[in-house]
């Protein structure tokens, strides 16, 4: 528990965490060293150890490492398999704490805007914790209330990430990670602007209106501040609950088809994604679909990145390395030899593979639980051997997205018509409606673009 003594936030707390984590990403360093010099080094052991410390730590390099753990190479092996055991739960703060917090927000006499509140957290996730609460009319709505100094913390946590990025950077040239670092910072800084978020949920309510299966929560106007974000409640269950009680086959493809079209249908018809399909971001609810929860870390696309997406379908699809090409630049990658562009559609063919079969099908047919890792690295030493790439800043999340997601499906072991699934959603797809729908939206909902 967090305590009024607690000194996360102070100029001390903060000298403590960068100690902590400094330490961590130091000993990574002396070890990738040695290995590049002959000397043998436990990597695995050091990877364990990073994940305790990050692990005790509040917040935003937990969601880096998750993230990072799921973009192939953008860390080594053995540090992203630790990292993506990571779950986004931090201590959650006392009742005392929450009080002098709930009054920073909404002044001294908050617990009269409330019929009951919560003093435990309902969840505790990386930036803040939820309460649950009911409002005078009967409304039960969830309260997430961000934890004290987070700008600060962020701030830590990134420069840490910086450093660490860089140490790898000196060892390892297939990814110039520049752009990376830069989209990741940025999505990080706008997720502690909570009014953003109740806009970018606004935003997925104009966006998925009349798609079947999928909740959105509401915000509530007069409760909600650039910290504390209070919307309705939303009952449901976790994805291990969900699975734990054995649904049928049906179940799960129910399931899956509505996180796919929560997914791609606002990024295909609108240009934008959620950038975080990390399992706590939803629930399964008694009806059988889907409540989307979490909409911080939101990605909005110009109309070229998204022509570039289904470009590149077409262009693997009919083995067209000409179109390829076109589709690449389009995403703003620079510098693609012949070379190179065989070494990415190695990997554009492993995403895209689902989707050019017009049949039911697992999302991955072999039962190989490695396979994607021996693609990733199939693809790590081919970009090693060409010079390496710079992706761009756009293609972080999307990547991110479509890997989640994947490994969702996996879990879920859900059989669709992946193809029909993603014709239907990108039917009559055109840059200019899309330019227009996507400035109507973000207008409607109050999101202004990002950066």
């Amino acid at each position: 528990m967090v305590n009024e003594t607690d000194t996360g936030g102070t100029l001390f707390g903060e000298i403590r965490r960068f100690a902590r984590t400094s330490g961590a990403v130091s000993g990574i360093a002396a070890r990738m060293a040695g290995a590049r010099f002959g000397i043998r080094t436990d990597r695995s052991r050091h990877a364990e150890d990073l994940r305790t410390i990050l692990g005790g730590l509040k917040g935003p390099m937990m969601k880096v490492a998750q993230i990072l753990s799921t973009i192939p190479d953008a860390l080594p092996e053995e540090y992203a398999r630790e990292l993506a055991q990571l779950q986004a739960n931090a201590p959650s703060m006392g009742w005392v704490f929450v009080r002098r917090r709930m009054a920073a927000e909404l002044g001294p006499d908050w617990e009269r805007k409330f019929a009951r509140f919560g003093h435990e957290a309902a969840a505790a996730a990386s930036l803040g914790q939820v309460h649950r609460a009911t409002l005078p009319d009967g409304r039960d709505v969830a309260c997430k209330l961000q934890y004290p100094d987070m700008p600060s913390t962020v701030e830590a946590d990134l420069r840490q990430l910086k450093l660490a990025m860089a140490v790898y950077k000196r060892m390892d040239n297939a990814i110039h990670h520049d752009d990376i670092y830069v989209e990741l910072a940025t999505r990080l800084r706008e997720e502690l602007d909570y009014q953003r978020e109740a806009a970018q949920t606004r935003l997925y309510s104009i966006m998925l209106d009349g798609q079947p299966d999928i909740v959105i929560p509401e915000p509530v106007a007069g409760f909600s501040t650039k910290r504390l974000l209070t919307m309705s409640w939303l009952d449901g269950i976790g994805m291990q609950n969900f699975l734990d009680g054995k649904p049928d086959q049906e179940a799960r493809n129910r399931v899956a088809r509505a996180l796919f079209r929560a997914w791609y249908v606002p990024f295909y018809r609108y240009g934008v994604i959620h950038g975080d399909p990390h399992l706590g971001n939803y629930q399964i609810n008694q009806e059988g679909g889907i409540n989307l929860l979490d909409f911080g870390a939101i990605r909005v696309f110009e109309s070229r990145f998204v022509a570039g997406v289904i470009e590149l379908f077409e262009a693997i699809r009919t083995h067209d390395d000409a179109r390829a090409h076109h589709a690449y630049t389009e995403w703003g990658f620079t510098d693609i030899t012949k070379d190179k562009l065989d070494v990415l559609n190695e990997w554009a063919k492993f995403l895209y593979e689902p989707l050019m079969q017009d049949r039911v099908r697992p999302i991955q047919e072999t039962h190989d639980v490695t396979f994607g890792r021996s693609v990733a690295e199939k693809v790590h030493e081919g970009l090693q051997r060409t010079g390496g790439v710079r992706p761009p800043r756009e293609f972080v999340l999307m990547d991110r997205s479509a890997i989640g997601l994947g490994s969702v499906f996996l879990r879920l072991k859900a059989e669709l018509n992946w193809h029909e699934l993603f014709v239907e959603t990108v039917a009559n797809f055109d840059a200019a409606s899309l330019d227009a729908r996507q400035a109507e939206a973000l207008a409607t909902s109050g999101v202004p673009k990002p950066l």
